[in-house]
């Protein structure tokens, strides 16, 4: 039965497979499903709704759902078990936060718990024109030439890039480009990008080629040693850490980034273990490469 599945989901077109996600996540965190959600989260019929909700049951988890006459709806079967998601929290917060920013304007919550408030800082403006540009140069492969703004200078400079990702931190974008005046690949901050950039040629300086964007690279979190025995434990429950620690994933062109927004710094601590809360387990080993790489910032 797993294998069938398996071969079912993997047949799925795009749309379906986010229409059955929307199932389980629903279903799942909130407890009740109704056609409405599918209605309002795809802008479709009811019996359209209806039908794509009997067609999960069918074809992908035929236990998962139990229509329940006093909710009006379905709620997850008590051996519920996800089939197209990770039954992750942060997948039910991600609809969430993405529902709040999508619709948060009309004053309209359309999916998902109403009572939900987002602190945020306020987004870099970013030139519609700009990211239009840098969004068909990457999917392209294409170099651009480009006006960029920076402290050092107070006239925007002509560059020539070949970008080919882009980066969210948690105060800014950026695109990770070969820079032809550095020879090098950078980051550079889409906020200071300025007029219409202008699409050149194909480039040779493909993402393959950026060493320190594929050089995977972990972040080693442990608590802070200077916490009490209780207080570790909570900050590893905080973490979800096993074994006393949080391996987290990353890019080595990334490090630097994930760091700052944990609140971390390669060459200080704060004062009081109380703020910090986490430390970086493998602080020598990531100074030793990011040093070796040139990318260490004092």
């Amino acid at each position: 039965m797993v294998a069938a599945n398996n071969q079912r989901i993997d047949g799925l077109s795009q749309l379906t497979l986010q229409r059955y996600q929307l199932i389980e996540i629903i279903a799942y965190w909130e407890g009740r499903l109704t056609t409405n959600h599918l209605c309002k989260g795809f802008d479709i019929g009811r019996q359209q709704a209806s039908r794509f909700i009997n067609a999960y049951l069918s074809e992908i988890a035929p236990d998962n759902l139990i229509y329940d006459t006093q909710l009006r709806g379905y709620k997850p079967a008590d051996d519920f078990r996800p089939r197209v998601t990770n039954g992750h929290i942060e997948e039910y917060l991600n609809l969430l936060r993405f529902n709040h920013n999508l619709v948060s304007k009309n004053n309209h919550v359309t999916l998902g718990l109403r009572d939900i408030c987002s602190v945020t800082p306020p987004p870099r403006y970013i030139e519609p024109v700009v990211i239009r540009g840098i969004v068909r140069a990457i999917t392209e492969k294409r170099r651009v030439e480009i006006e960029y703004l920076s402290f050092e200078n107070p006239e925007p400079e002509i560059r020539v890039i070949a970008p080919h990702s882009l980066v969210e931190s948690p105060l800014r974008w950026h695109v990770r480009a070969y820079c032809e005046k550095n020879k090098d690949y950078r980051d550079f901050v889409l906020s200071r990008f300025i007029n219409k950039p202008d699409l050149i040629d194909s480039t040779i300086n493909t993402l393959e080629y950026d060493n320190n964007w594929c050089t995977p690279m972990n972040i080693i979190l442990q608590p802070d040693p200077r916490l009490k025995t209780h207080q570790k434990a909570l900050v590893e429950r905080d973490y979800d850490m096993s074994k006393g620690q949080l391996v987290i994933p990353t890019r080595l062109a990334l490090v630097n980034y994930m760091l700052s927004s944990l609140g971390l710094d390669l060459f200080s601590v704060k004062s009081q273990p109380n703020f910090q809360q986490v430390s970086i387990k493998n602080l020598t080993e990531i100074q030793g490469v990011l040093s070796q790489r040139g990318l260490l910032r004092i």
